[in-house]
């Protein structure tokens, strides 16, 4: 036994096919003592918790769900490396929990089989126990224990059940000396690994040697072949020829001899009925995963989730929003105007309420995801969409991120974690920025009802309303070529096989649905919110500087004493309007409007002038702020709603020196395809980075999208004034 003194924290991976139960024996675990990030270069999610079993400290490493450790990308790549001690912020391994689901046995031994070819000691937990019991399975424990050489224990993870007996296999397991790696394949195979790892070098690991050979075009092959030259390649097919001849053919004889090995270790070990017991599962899936059935139930279910995101998300970004002004009004009540006042009210609290005020969506999207995903709802509505999304080259868990995206694309964008395939989840983060969110709705509102005239289409159909669902279906009509060109190009591969265990039905544990979205919460305020802050405050620096605003300022302080002395309307519209004046001359001074004049030549084949274009530029930390931004550049200030009549018949109002109207019907659609298409979005730039792990992918995708929009605007204003002519 481990000495409870020994300072020594053991470090243990948690391993298993998705839909085991895998993260839910985590959670168990380790309780809220759990922290999430990535993995150094990939978009892998790293989760490592903590826990102590009789006073010695353990570290666990909950790695992602895989059907095997045969690594073709480098996400994939992940596991063995960590497995094998080669992740360096992870250090080496003590032990491995190895988590299948017992009633369905075989099947997940294939991933225990090469679990055990690591050599490294490994405890086998039987999940999901009493689904095996309630199909008629019996499993001997102590025979499958002793043909494996390894502990073997049952565990029921979502009601917290022999979980002790997991930890104190833990500890059993480190004491006992490393088990050399078990041999499943050919004596020629085992020959040919010897000879390769004296090709490249013994100080190779036997696994490494072992994928090199069964995994062409795999990951490692890739990445050995550029450290020791094209002979890799040469030498490699030269052995798999040998064994090929041997009658060892590769990669078929993996699958082949792991199964073989599965169904030998079960014989006798496992008893079954010889006709399948129908559960309650599986009469609810007659309903739930029917062609028919099934879709309409998940339109209904997508319809109540959306709705209860919409109506329960609006009245807490309203009291956001409402503390928010409440705490600006009170620094500004403090503070004499001047830079410190702007910076703490327009920069930081502005900034921060940016951040805070997309919380509760997060929170409430991924209550219901985590709650969809206990209950085992999600694995069915991947696999009602699979065929759809099949189409374009993604696969049915795509799916639920892209609807996510259409409240906000920052809880859309992370919520494809769940996606297990690297070139999947990319393309789905790189499109999902293009479904329309709601943050998108008051600029189509603003443009639609100051410029569309309130008439019937066909003598029925409202134009109005028409163009509004057109802007909210335009993106994700786009995305999906988009997504096609990705995978044609920049993650190029076949379209893997969906692959998808169904889990039984069950009630949601509680204490994991709340840890789930409690974690997403907290990931995203501490890491994307510090970014988007600082995006925040960095454009309002660009809106404040160089200009000297010490007349403004005198401006701002008259208007306070004239509100404060009860002074007539008049008097005090008139110190208005010259604020307003004022502050739009230093707008447009200002660096930011400077980058507009700069920017007029390359907008006005779009039919816009540079304060249309410091909108679309000051509108870069969030897509509505352009709304403020108008308010403030025609002379109304920055407190305007899209509903202000104000702000629609002064932009009607508004003209270019020759005196024609700027803004026009062609040119208000132009502005709303720019908005359905942009990247205006910092929160959603840097959630990107954030989740691909790399600043290149989200750079990418804003250059990708302003290109399509300009496009997409430019093609608008060149049809729409030749419609109008």
């Amino acid at each position: 036994m481990l000495a409870a003194s020994s300072p020594r924290t053991l470090t243990v991976a948690c391993i298993g096919n998705p839909n085991t139960g895998k993260s839910t024996l985590f959670s168990a675990l380790t309780g809220v003592h759990a922290v999430t990030g990535n993995f150094p270069g990939v978009t892998v999610e790293k989760k490592i918790g903590s826990l102590k079993v009789q006073g010695i400290p353990i570290r666990l490493i909950d790695l992602p769900g895989t059907y095997s450790l045969s690594p073709r990308t480098l996400d994939e790549m992940v596991s063995v490396d960590v497995l094998l001690g080669r992740q360096a912020d992870v250090g080496p391994i003590d032990a491995v929990v190895c988590i299948a689901d017992a009633s369905n046995l075989e099947r997940h031994l294939y991933l225990v089989s090469q679990v055990l070819d690591l050599g490294l000691p490994t405890v086998l937990v039987l999940n999901m126990w009493d689904v095996a019991k309630d199909r008629g399975i019996h499993i001997d424990v102590d025979e499958l224990s002793r043909r494996l050489g390894l502990p073997v224990v049952t565990c029921e993870a979502h009601r917290r059940q022999n979980l002790d007996a997991v930890k104190q296999a833990l500890l059993d397991v480190v004491e006992k000396p490393p088990r050399p790696p078990h041999r499943v394949f050919s004596t020629e195979f085992y020959a040919e690994i010897d000879a390769l790892r004296q090709e490249i070098g013994q100080d190779t690991p036997h696994y490494i040697a072992e994928r090199l050979l069964l995994d062409p075009g795999g990951q490692i092959e890739n990445g050995l072949t550029r450290e020791v030259g094209e002979r890799l390649s040469t030498w490699l097919a030269a052995s798999r020829e040998r064994l090929r001849a041997a009658g060892c053919k590769i990669p078929a004889i993996e699958a082949k001899v792991r199964y073989h090995w599965a169904r030998e270790i079960l014989n006798g070990v496992q008893a079954a009925p010889s006709l399948r017991v129908t559960t309650r599962s599986d009469r609810i899936d007659q309903y739930l995963t029917h062609r028919v059935t099934g879709l309409v139930v998940f339109c209904l279910v997508m319809f109540v989730v959306f709705q209860a995101i919409s109506f329960g998300a609006a009245p807490l970004m309203d009291g956001i929003e409402a503390v928010q002004g409440w705490v600006g009004d009170a620094v500004s009540g403090f503070l004499p105007p001047g830079p410190l006042r702007s910076l703490l009210v327009d920069g930081v609290i502005a900034g921060v309420g940016g951040v805070l005020v997309f919380l509760p969506q997060i929170v409430l999207l991924f209550l219901f995801i985590a709650l969809l995903e206990d209950c085992g709802y999600m694995a069915r509505a991947a696999f009602l969409m699979d065929k759809l999304m099949t189409k374009v080259g993604l696969s049915g868990k795509s799916f639920v991120p892209l609807m996510s995206s259409f409240a906000c694309a920052v809880p859309g964008i992370m919520a494809t974690r769940v996606i297990e395939n690297r070139r999947d989840r990319m393309t789905t983060i790189l499109v999902a920025p293009l479904m329309s969110c709601s943050a998108r709705l008051p600029v189509y509102v603003l443009m639609v009802y100051a410029f569309l005239p309130p008439i019937l289409l066909f003598g029925w159909l409202p134009l109005q309303g028409t163009v509004l669902f057109a802007m909210t279906t335009l993106g994700a009509v786009v995305a999906i070529p988009v997504a096609w060109v990705l995978k044609k190009t920049l993650f190029r591969g076949e379209t893997p096989p969906f692959v998808m265990e169904l889990p039984s039905y069950k009630w949601p544990s509680p204490r994991l649905v709340l840890h789930r979205v409690y974690d997403r919460a907290k990931a995203f305020v501490v890491r994307a919110g510090t970014l988007i802050f600082a995006t925040r405050v960095l454009v309002w620096a660009a809106s404040f500087f160089p200009m000297d605003h010490a007349r403004e300022q005198e401006l701002a302080a008259h208007i306070e004493r004239l509100e404060a002395g009860g002074a007539n309307d008049a008097e005090r519209e008139a110190a208005v309007a010259a604020l307003n004046a004022e502050s739009e001359r230093l707008l447009a001074q200002s660096y930011i409007g400077r980058l507009g004049h700069l920017i007029e030549p390359a907008i006005r084949p779009l039919g816009w002038d540079w304060r249309i274009g410091i909108g679309v530029i000051a509108s870069f930390p969030a897509r509505e702020v352009i709304i403020s931004t108008l308010g403030t550049i025609y002379s109304l200030g920055g407190d305007v709603s899209e509903e202000d009549t104000g702000l629609r018949t002064a932009m009607r109002e508004a003209s270019w020196p020759d005196g024609r109207p700027v803004f026009t019907i062609p040119v208000a659609v132009s502005i709303m395809v720019f908005f359905a298409l942009c990247a205006q979005c910092a929160s959603t730039l840097m959630v990107i980075r954030r989740e691909t792990n790399h600043w290149g992918w989200a750079a990418f995708t804003f250059v990708y999208m302003t290109a399509l929009a300009y496009v997409g605007a430019w093609i608008t204003q060149v049809v729409g004034s030749w419609l109008a002519a």
